[in-house]
């Protein structure tokens, strides 16, 4: 499976031909014998059986069976029956990482910590003269090991050059001994507000917690521009091979900024990204006095800022109300004090710039909805508030979501990766608004699902599951956990798309196949409207077309000839 691979490029070359040689005007093409479904705004199902794509690669109209096909088009694809749906829309997700991800350690499939330590021998005996061993996705959780790892259990294997290893959802660090020496990192070593130090005996055991992480930016060597290019290209990659044809990028530094730009400007910006700078800084010096416009054909656009309230539940960062059931007299880190996001959300919509912030405790998410309440009389309109992931709400508090008008940025995916390690963080009396979809759907809120890769897969189709079910890839727990806030089919589906979209203020353009928006949609077997919740986790795409030309052609299904 490639990007551009040559099916795609055979067929892009016959596009070419026929748009050069006698082409009008109004060069149409014609997607014919298909089982078109797609949802409409009111999120109700529209089956077509071929589609019309204008010469800008928007769709111009959808036609049924007994529907008259127009005899002037340029170029027509036979869809042989197959299932036409439109590309998925990540609301959250980090393209670099997910690039990085790739090509670095990751030890995101380990099952125990003596997996993750075969894995980085064999990584460190492959790469013998890289300075610095960079990944992640290390679970201790997953590895069912009670505590934390340690750099003694990275020396044994590596304890002649540093290692960094991110856990698997970013707010973390572990680090060797070589590592902590690398950046200068001792017994007196104080971590920075908004971060935490894990020490044993009064020694740093080789654990970074949140904003303590950066104590090695200056010490690990920053990648060059063209393995930024070479990280893009394997993220589009991945990402058209699953289904993703745009996606929201959340904490867009400069120079990933410069890399889309750098392969939009070559033509090679495949998937449509809409940027959330990771600074204040950033958001500035990127879109000046206000979001940037489309780019590339609608296919990047800087959109606002990306702000940290809390971190994560896994490394107990999260910021909660009551203290840790499983940790006692721990509440989690506040990494911006409600004082400093307010002055932050501020200067985002002074410009119009939108504001999507990181909330994933019950306290983390009060003060957002706190700020909202208060800027939004003096910021009106249409702000399209933003809180990313929304895990743990306070069941009072989920009113407060859908009356600010805030768009619940949320990931089924974490809901069945994190199940059991929310009950021991939580306790089973505090779930209630835990991963609450339908809860926070019926009190009217926006929901818009992504995946927070490379924190998870890329790939949709289990989220479209889980959102379903509330079940794991193995079915469980059998019914679901917490089964009161599983979604329709249509609902989930709606979220993963139009309501991605919407998000972004990018409905206009992206999330469904109707007349003007453009043709960006998948091919695949299976009919996603009839196939049972748990098998839709195992569809495969066949196809990827982006502005209704196609960039992937998945040839372990369609081999070339």
């Amino acid at each position: 499976m490639r990007i551009f691979s040559s099916v795609a490029k055979a067929c892009t070359a016959l596009w070419a031909a026929a748009m050069i040689v006698g082409a009008p005007v109004q060069a149409d093409s014609l997607i014919e014998n298909v089982n078109g479904i797609t949802l409409n705004e009111e999120g109700k199902v529209v089956r077509f059986a071929a589609m019309v794509i204008d010469d800008d690669g928007r769709v111009k109209e959808l036609l049924d069976r007994k529907d008259k096909r127009p005899k002037d088009v340029d170029f027509q694809f036979d869809g042989k029956g197959k299932t036409l749906i439109p590309g998925f829309v990540d609301a959250h997700g980090h393209v670099m990482g997910l690039g990085f991800a790739a090509l670095t350690l990751d030890l995101s499939q380990t099952k125990t910590l003596a997996e993750a330590q075969e894995a980085l021998r064999t990584y460190a005996a492959k790469y013998p003269n890289r300075r610095w061993i960079i990944g992640g996705g290390w679970n201790q959780e997953v590895w069912g090991l009670g505590r934390f790892p340690t750099a003694a259990e990275l020396d044994v294997v590596v304890p002649d050059r540093p290692v960094y290893l991110e856990r698997v959802d970013g707010h973390a660090a572990w680090v060797n001994s070589a590592g902590m020496k690398a950046a200068g990192i001792t017994s007196a070593t104080k971590a920075p507000s908004g971060g935490a130090i894990e020490r044993a005996g009064g020694k740093p055991t080789g654990i970074f917690v949140d904003k303590a992480q950066g104590l090695f930016s200056k010490s690990i060597p920053a990648p060059r521009p063209v393995e930024k290019d070479l990280a893009l290209m394997k993220a589009q990659e991945i990402l058209l091979s699953q289904g993703v044809t745009a996606i929201a990028d959340m904490g867009t530094t400069m120079s990933d900024w410069q890399s889309f730009r750098r392969a939009g400007d070559k033509g090679q910006l495949k998937v449509r990204i809409i940027s959330y700078a990771g600074e204040i800084e950033n958001m500035i010096a990127i879109g000046g006095p206000g979001p940037s416009p489309w780019l590339y054909d609608d296919h990047l656009k800087l959109a606002g800022v990306k702000l940290y309230i809390d971190g994560a539940l896994g490394s107990r960062g999260a910021l909660l109300k009551e203290p840790y059931a499983d940790k006692p007299g721990e509440k989690g880190l506040a990494l911006l004090s409600p004082a400093q996001l307010k002055n932050k959300m501020s200067r985002a919509a002074m410009d119009r710039f939108q504001t999507a912030v990181h909330a994933i405790g019950d306290q983390a998410n009060e003060e957002i909805l706190s700020a909202v309440e208060e800027l939004q009389y003096t910021f009106k309109g249409d702000r399209r508030w933003r809180i990313e992931h929304a895990q743990i709400v306070d069941p009072m508090d989920l009113p407060r979501i859908a009356r600010t008008g805030t768009i619940a940025s949320m990931q089924p995916v974490h809901q069945t990766s994190d199940r059991l390690m929310a009950e021991a963080r939580l306790g089973p009396d505090r779930l209630d608004g835990a991963y609450a979809w339908k809860s926070i759907l019926e009190s009217g809120a926006k929901l818009a699902f992504g995946t927070d890769v490379p924190v998870e897969s890329s790939n949709p189709f289990p989220g479209l599951a889980a959102a379903m079910t509330r079940e794991d890839a193995n079915g469980q727990p059998f019914g679901g956990w917490l089964p009161g806030e599983r979604l329709t089919r249509e609902e989930a589906w709606y979220a993963y798309t139009i309501g991605a979209a919407y998000a972004s203020f990018a409905e206009d353009r992206i999330g469904s196949l109707t007349k003007g928006k453009r043709a960006d949609f998948l091919i695949i077997q299976e009919d996603i409207m009839l196939i049972a919740p748990q098998a839709i986790r195992n569809i495969k795409v066949e196809q990827t077309w982006v502005g209704g030309r196609p960039v992937f052609v998945n040839e372990a299904i369609q081999p070339v000839k």
